[in-house]
Formats: structure tokens, C-alpha cells, sequence
């Protein structure tokens, strides 16, 4: 056993490699090309098994794939549909130039159950997953390593992430009682088989084809991150708004561009598609997808800067996600009537090469 546990984790630093580099740095990163990515939402805070294929979306068929019993139905079966659950995780497959196929799990949702439960029903082996990436440690993208462990036993993965993903937060928002936000721990998911691996920069998975950006560089003036976040620090809470651990995943479609997958998106989704074109110097963008975090009061005055400098930024692909919200949505599809698709979960976005 201690043989094998020094193989496992041998082979999980050999797939995660960190890259030194400031984050206002004039250094760029050499992220391989590669001839396809397909990236299935597994949770998301929508499900619509009515959504037809939409371009390189193309969306699970009702009646195919697993049934359960239903007594009280004519035929006594009904279709074991995707679920929906306010949260938000991808399964991303890399497809490398040589024809290998690597797989990263982004995010987990916010339920036990709810992630593991999605990808039984949409027939995918968790036991696939090489990597997993959480965007920020909130308990929305984070909860669903639970049922990930419970699924597979001990994974004896890596989990890549952000030294602050382990801090103790709150919502305070006036006029109401703070809402303090369950914290991961570090023991339990050691415990659990998971080898953390902890960076701020940026870092490179499966020889280079896959860049997790680390700490995002804030550079827009209109993104300023969550009012009313905090966070505990030598026993007092103090202001976080900027949640610095938020980091997303990039990867470079040859002869198309960037594709960025983001969480919630609290550095800004253009702070993040700006960062992920000034690391790799690859001006094009393929496809956005994941949480753009425009909902409610507090975002909803920037969703026509954030729209604007997105349409700037020239996507051939938009797929807003989970915290984005429908104001949002309706701007984006407006603007970007072109590039814009609805996600639902169980909803695999196909890029593949030009």
C-alpha cells in the first residue's frame, strides 16, 4: 500500500506543473494547442430536456439512457432525467493532439449527491476523472467531492486549488443576520485520498494543454467583486469582496482560440477572459461558458459594462451558466445573438479544431 500510495502521488505532480509568474507580468504561457475540448455540465440551476442541439451544443435525448420503475405509469417506467441543483460543475475532456483523451472535473455543485448522481444518470464513469479543479471555496462548487469520495472510495486524485479556498466566510449584508458559509476542510479531504495541491500562479495540466489560471488579475473598473463578503481573519471578520481564490480553466482549440471555464466568475468574467488572452498571447476567444455572477441588485448595474467589453472581446461561443442570471442572459443574447446558447444541465459543448 505505501508503494502504491508513493506511485499515486508521483503521478499527480507529474500532472500538475506551476508556473512562476506575476500576475501583471509581461511573461506568456505556451499552452499547447489542442484538437477538441467537450465539456458536459453536470450541475447547474437549470434543467430543460425540451432544448434541441444549438451548434456545438448538443443537449441529452429524453427516453435515451437509464429508466426507473413507475408503477403508476401506463408502460411502468419513466426516463431518470438530469437534475438541477443551484450550484455548477463541468466534466472537461481534453482531446490532445496525439489523440489522448485527459479529463478534469471542474467544480462539484452544492449538494452531496447531486454531481455524482447527474453523471450516473448521464452514463460517465467518475472513475475517468484525472484531476479535479475547484474554482473558489464556496460551497456551491465544493459539496459534491463528497459523493465523488463515496462513489469511487479512495479517489487519490489531485485537487488543484488556491491557498485562500480554505477560508472561513460570511455574507453580511445590512439590516439582516450574517450568513456564515461552510468552509472546506483540508483534513477531510486529505483523509478522504485527495492530494491537495495549493497554488496562487498559475499552473499547467497533461503537458500544457490545459491552464488553470490561479489568481486572476483585476484590471477592469466596474468589477469589484462581492460587497458584503467577508472574511474571519485573527478572530475578526473583515471586508473580502475580491474572493482571490476564484480561478478558472483555459484552453487553447487549434485555429480557433481560447476557451475559458469559469465558476462563479467573482473575478469578473472579463477580468478572467482579459487574464487568460495576457498569460497565453492568444488574442482569439472560441467560448466562455460557466458562472458570469450578474444576478440581483448588486450586479445587475454592470451587466451592460460586462456585456459591452464581452462583445469587444468578440466570443464565437457564450454560454452563461448558474450565477449569471436571466437579466444577464437576456443582455448577452441580445448582444451576442450569434454566439449566445442556453446551458441546461447534462448539455456537452463540442470545439474541436479548425
Amino acid at each position: 500500500m505505501c508503494e502504491d500510495a508513493t506511485a499515486d502521488r508521483r503521478r499527480n505532480r507529474s500532472l500538475v506543473v506551476p508556473v512562476e509568474l506575476g500576475l501583471y507580468g509581461g511573461e506568456t504561457l505556451p499552452l499547447q494547442p489542442v484538437a477538441a475540448v467537450r465539456i458536459t455540465t453536470l450541475v447547474d440551476n437549470s434543467t430543460d430536456m425540451l432544448m434541441t442541439d444549438m451548434g456545438p451544443a448538443k443537449r441529452p435525448v429524453m427516453g435515451r439512457g437509464l429508466w426507473t420503475d413507475n408503477p403508476l405509469a401506463v408502460q411502468g417506467t419513466t426516463p431518470q432525467l438530469p437534475l438541477a441543483e443551484h450550484g455548477f460543475s463541468a466534466l472537461v475532456e481534453v482531446v490532445q493532439e496525439s489523440g489522448a483523451v485527459r479529463r478534469v472535473l471542474f467544480d462539484t455543485g452544492v449538494s452531496p449527491d447531486g454531481m455524482v448522481e447527474n453523471m450516473r444518470r448521464l452514463e460517465i464513469d467518475p472513475g475517468t476523472v484525472e484531476v479535479v479543479v475547484c474554482s473558489h471555496g464556496h460551497f456551491d462548487h465544493t459539496t459534491g467531492l463528497d459523493g465523488f469520495v463515496r462513489r469511487l472510495g479512495r479517489p487519490n486524485v489531485p485537487v488543484v486549488i488556491h491557498p485562500a479556498f480554505w477560508s472561513q466566510r460570511r455574507v453580511a449584508f445590512p439590516g439582516r443576520e450574517p450568513f456564515e458559509l461552510p468552509s472546506p476542510s483540508r483534513r477531510s479531504l486529505e483523509d478522504a485520498g485527495f492530494e491537495i495541491v495549493e497554488l496562487p500562479e498559475p499552473s499547467f495540466l497533461f503537458d500544457g494543454s490545459v491552464l488553470i489560471t490561479g489568481e486572476v488579475a483585476r484590471t477592469t473598473d466596474f468589477e469589484k467583486g462581492l460587497a458584503h463578503h467577508e472574511v474571519l481573519q485573527h478572530g475578526h471578520w473583515n471586508p473580502d469582496p475580491l474572493i482571490l481564490d476564484d480561478q478558472a480553466l483555459v484552453v487553447n482549440v487549434r485555429g480557433r482560440g481560447l476557451v475559458v471555464v469559469t465558476g462563479c466568475g467573482h473575478a469578473g468574467v472579463v477580468n478572467i477572459v482579459r487574464y487568460a488572452r495576457h498569460l497565453t498571447a492568444v488574442e482569439s476567444i472560441h467560448a466562455v461558458i460557466g458562472g458570469f455572477h450578474l444576478s440581483g441588485p448588486l450586479f445587475e448595474p454592470i451587466i451592460a459594462a460586462t456585456v459591452a467589453a464581452l462583445v469587444e472581446l468578440g466570443p464565437d461561443v457564450v454560454v452563461p451558466a448558474h450565477c449569471t442570471g436571466w437579466r444577464a442572459e437576456l443582455s448577452l443574447a441580445r448582444a451576442l445573438p450569434d454566439a449566445y446558447i442556453p446551458n441546461s444541465v447534462g448539455t456537452r459543448l463540442e470545439l474541436t479544431a479548425a
